[in-house]
């Protein structure tokens, strides 16, 4: 187990400013020549207005990242991204929009009756994009989980336009893992109000760009709605599961509590923070619904309750869907442990703190599609390859126990990425995700999830973030590629930080590209090829 005493770890909590055009980046190693095209990354960069802090790790405004890889050079750009929320705390040197663990105070400016009358405005949502970039046709929007994404130009990082999907589809936001198939279209899941007044999430498809060139946008459809458990409360949802057939999503216990979400924040100093509550009882409800029909499966799947922010894959076998998940054992919302205060204390605090947290655990789970009531009291699982079981019970719910495919005490695989555009909704072997130590993310992971084993790519005070595989263009097997990370090392050496690139066979380092500038925690992106 490797220890951070020195605590470089906190620079990656620490404001940068924004280059105003690339820099060289300096090569060590050998970039292969068929790795041409951009990084691109999001993440908070800049973690205080003035005097006032951001508290939360998902209140830093929002900066977008870029590596580019040309004949073996690489340069780094970053910009951030013109968002309302940036644009009003620039102009008015304060924090102006509510983010999801800070409140905007009122205007000290307006006077008694302006204030008085901005209690009964609505939250003004942020739109501050800094959880992932994803394409839409031609187009690249960096997002966040509410109702507006931004759309960038990935070339030169510029902020083109913020979309508000509330004009285009029935949602109230959508997740920032979105389901992107080869021909473009695109899948989403978001919140919204169902059939009378109760809450439901709703699966949105984008078809891809037609020979009309028309906006893809236009044409977003609602192709199924799930249930909530909770008519008033939904859960907060952060990605689903997809596969040819089926769509997968995962309702957990993490409520939102609609009535302090929509009473005015302004009279108690609330934000997306305060809205949040567990429900002790419930477990972990499973829904599946047929893709192209659009039909909900009326089986009640249910397990025991655990926290779910990142679906590793999914896949169809012989009747069953195999579902592989980070999970976080427990009810209790583990984002209550990410705030800024805790993430930047000292090694043993750090380690204090993630004592008391839930417990991250990689499971498999498997559901049966074809239920039989003969069976009941039975396992139905058949598959000879895994150990999770599915029991159908007298109430005609079908009970799930996971299969672990990785579990280290207070050691979490997240930030999973797998070779998704040939294996995502398929059977698969390897997945590769971030080292987190007591929430600190300090190595790289590939796992087999067939035979669950693991290969490491760590060094002393470094701190990688999320792992992304670009397959090599002639591959002929899953992991025939590189595994591309931003790494900070804030204690080794005069370069604070560099672009990783691994092998992606066994995790053995092949080149690495370092920049004279520190760079912030980055969450999800993507390589654009060239």
């Amino acid at each position: 187990r490797v220890e951070h005493p020195a605590g470089g770890y906190k620079k990656l909590f620490e404001t940068v400013e924004e280059l105003s055009s690339p820099v060289t980046a300096h090569v060590t190693g050998w970039i292969p020549t068929w790795l041409r095209g951009s990084l691109l990354r999001c993440g908070p960069g800049l973690f205080e207005v003035g005097a006032e802090p951001f508290y939360h790790l998902f209140d830093g405004q929002a900066l977008l990242h870029k590596f580019d890889f040309k004949e073996g050079h690489v340069t780094y750009h970053r910009r951030f991204v013109r968002t309302d929320a940036y644009v009003r705390a620039m102009t008015e040197k304060r924090i102006v929009i509510t983010e999801f663990g800070t409140y905007a105070y009122p205007d000290p400016c307006k006077n008694i009756f302006s204030r008085f009358f901005s209690y009964f405005k609505g939250v003004e949502v942020t739109d501050n994009a800094l959880v992932n970039v994803y394409p839409v046709g031609e187009d690249y929007y960096a997002c966040t989980e509410t109702n507006f994404i931004t759309k960038i130009n990935p070339d030169t990082l510029e902020t083109i336009k913020q979309v508000d999907l509330c004009k285009y589809v029935s949602v109230n936001g959508a997740t920032a893992h979105p389901h992107i198939e080869n021909d473009g279209t695109v899948y989403n899941i978001g919140n919204c109000f169902g059939k009378n007044f109760s809450l439901a999430y709703n699966i949105i498809r984008i078809p891809p760009l037609q020979p009309d060139k028309e906006d893809p946008m236009n044409k977003s459809e609602v192709v199924v709605q799930f249930p909530c458990s909770d008519r008033f409360k939904p859960s907060y949802v952060h990605s689903f599961g997809l596969t040819p057939n089926y769509i997968v999503f995962v309702e957990t216990p993490v409520k939102i509590n609609l009535l302090k979400f929509l009473s005015s924040w302004s009279l108690w100093g609330a934000n997306y923070m305060d809205c949040f509550e567990s429900n002790e009882t419930m477990g972990v409800w499973l829904h599946v619904a047929e893709k192209k029909k659009g039909r909900l499966l009326n089986i009640k799947y249910r397990t025991s309750a655990f926290n779910l922010f990142h679906h590793i894959n999914t896949y169809e076998d012989n009747g069953f869907l195999i579902v592989d998940l980070c999970t976080w054992k427990g009810f209790e919302f583990v984002y209550n442990y990410l705030y800024l205060a805790n993430l930047r204390a000292n090694w043993e605090e750090v380690k204090r703190q993630a004592e008391k947290a839930p417990q991250p655990e990689a499971r498999r789970y498997v559901l049966p599609l074809n239920i039989d009531k003969a069976d009941t009291g039975k396992n139905l699982v058949t598959l000879p390859y895994t150990t999770a079981t599915a029991t159908l019970r007298s109430d005609e719910t079908v009970w799930l126990e996971p299969e672990v495919i990785f579990s280290g005490p207070r050691h979490a695989f997240e930030f999973p990425e797998i070779n998704y555009k040939k294996y995502g909704g398929k059977p698969y072997t390897y997945t590769y995700g971030l080292g987190l130590n007591h929430f600190v993310p300090d190595r790289l992971c590939k796992l087999n999830v067939k035979t669950k084993e693991t290969w490491v790519w760590q060094e002393p005070d470094s701190y990688p973030s999320e792992p992304i595989f670009v397959s090599h263009p002639d591959a002929l097997e899953e992991d025939d590629g590189v595994v591309l990370s931003i790494v900070i090392s804030p204690g080794a050496g005069p370069k604070p930080a560099y672009l990783l690139i691994l092998s992606a066979k066994d995790m053995s380092e092949v080149a690495r590209a370092e920049v004279e500038v520190n760079i912030p925690v980055t969450f999800h992106g993507l390589f654009k090829r060239a």
